[in-house]
């Protein structure tokens, strides 16, 4: 199996924050680049991101509140915390109900720094 560096960032994510079940790395125009998922369908996952992205950036600039950094939905059954990787990328995270969220946001922020670089030196895995 060839190396994936931004599959691992989604693993070692997944290793580091109790409750992180699956995630997965897209475009901002919703095309999968790569996911750590067991059940949910990763190429729906990045679609509804794109348009959960895309309303959290288009509201913050609404409100004056600046740069998007993440959008947290939360269900009965767990989260889903989508994360802007630079312009053109987002992260999506989801998570089950004992997610720790305070957690997931310090060890994301390292993360989505170096899924922009990844994502940002051309990187096709």
């Amino acid at each position: 199996m060839p190396h994936n560096p931004i599959l691992e960032e989604l693993r070692s994510l997944r290793e580091q924050v109790t409750g992180v079940m699956e995630s997965a790395v897209a475009t901002t125009d919703g095309l999968l680049v790569t996911a750590d998922t067991d059940g949910a369908r990763p190429e729906v996952i990045s679609a509804l991101a794109a348009a959960t992205l895309g309303l959290g950036r288009r509201t913050g600039a609404e409100m004056g509140l600046g740069e998007l950094r993440e959008v947290v939905i939360r269900c009965r059954g767990g989260y889903v915390v989508v994360y802007a990787v630079g312009r053109m990328g987002l992260l999506a995270v989801l998570a089950d109900e004992g997610l720790d969220v305070a957690r997931l946001h310090v060890e994301s922020r390292p993360t989505v720094e170096r899924l922009n670089k990844l994502l940002t030196q051309g990187n096709p895995n």
